[in-house]
This record gives structure tokens, sequence and C-alpha cells, in this order.
């Protein structure tokens, strides 16, 4: 039985950082230097594309959507700051386990449940997923240096139709938005 459980918590050591992985995560840094509240016109400048011209597109809808919320106002001529995206995917390995019965249970002696009958055998399923990163960079203009940066990790749904691919970017980017400007989170 002693076998079963170190087993178990092997088996859990391997699968934590597979799951903790493929759960969404956003973070941000910023320069404490950088003058936000100077900041009031953007122009977006190409990053590191997802290489599909629908997802792009979805990104650039949604950046639209949320500059102006944070007060930044899109402009043809010189912008205070340049907003780039950069997109990449990775696949990772998901696991998870079934156990079909109690590990401990049944009839028998010691504390608790005791020690007797039961089955101390999982089945293990493997499943690759494929995970996504957005990261926002907003660069200032004059000084050509990176002013802040939103990143977020998310597991893509790749079987998602059309609609649900413009709400998931929507929500991306407004979740990485949501730090911009430093200091007045909506959290």
């Amino acid at each position: 039985m002693k076998a079963n459980r170190m087993l178990g918590f092997a088996c859990l050591a391997v699968m934590l950082p597979a799951l903790v992985a493929a759960q969404s995560n956003t973070t941000y840094d910023f320069d404490r230097t950088a003058s936000f509240a100077k900041y009031h016109t953007y122009a977006l400048k190409e990053g590191s594309t997802t290489g599909d011209p629908l997802v792009d597109a979805r990104v650039v809808g949604a950046l639209g959507a949320q500059l102006p919320l944070k007060g930044l106002s899109k402009t043809s001529g010189p912008p205070d700051v340049y907003v780039l995206f950069h997109m990449d995917y990775d696949k990772q390995q998901e696991y998870s386990t079934y156990s079909p019965g109690p590990l401990y249970g049944g009839h028998g002696w010691g504390w608790g449940w005791g020690w007797g009958w039961g089955s101390g055998i999982s089945e293990v399923r493997v499943r690759d997923i494929l995970v996504g990163t957005l990261t926002i960079d907003i660069v200032d203009a004059k000084s050509n240096r990176l002013a802040w940066r939103g990143v977020r990790t998310k597991e893509v749904d790749t079987d998602d139709d059309p609609e649900d691919r413009d709400k998931a970017v929507a929500k991306a980017v407004a979740k990485i938005m949501r730090h911009y400007p430093p200091g007045f989170d909506d959290e």
C-alpha cells in the first residue's frame, strides 16, 4: 500500500506542472520611469503576428476597442506610443488520472478507514493541447523604449467557431489591458 501512495504522489508531481501550464495566466510589467500620463495617441506597429490573418485582424480589432478606454487615440501622425502584439503557440501535454475504485478502503485494522482491500490502479490519460501566448507591448515613440508589456497565456480551443474566437481574443486583450496604465487595475 505504501508503494501505491508513493506512486500517487509521483504521478501528482509529474502532472502538476502540466495542469498549471494549461490554465490561463495574465501578467504585466512596466518601466517605472515612463510618463504614462503623457501618452494620448498611438499607432500600431507590426510585431510577431500569428501567421493567420483572421486572428491578426481580431487582435487589431480588440486593441482598437480597448485602447480608447485607456485614454489612447489612434493617430496617423507621429504617435506618443507604438502598440505591437506578438503571438506564440506551444504544444503541451495535459495529464489526467482516473481511479475506478478507492485506493484505500474496505475492511481491516488501523487508523481511519484502515488498511484493507481496494483498487490501487489508476488510469493515466495524456492529451496534447495547444497553448497560445499573446503579448502586447507599448513602446514610447520618442525614446523607442519599451514602456509597458502585458502577457496572457491560455489553452487554445481549436474547435471554436468564428464567433467564439472573436470572443476569446476580445477577452484576452481586455484581460491584458486591464493592467494599463500601471496602478489603475480594475481588479
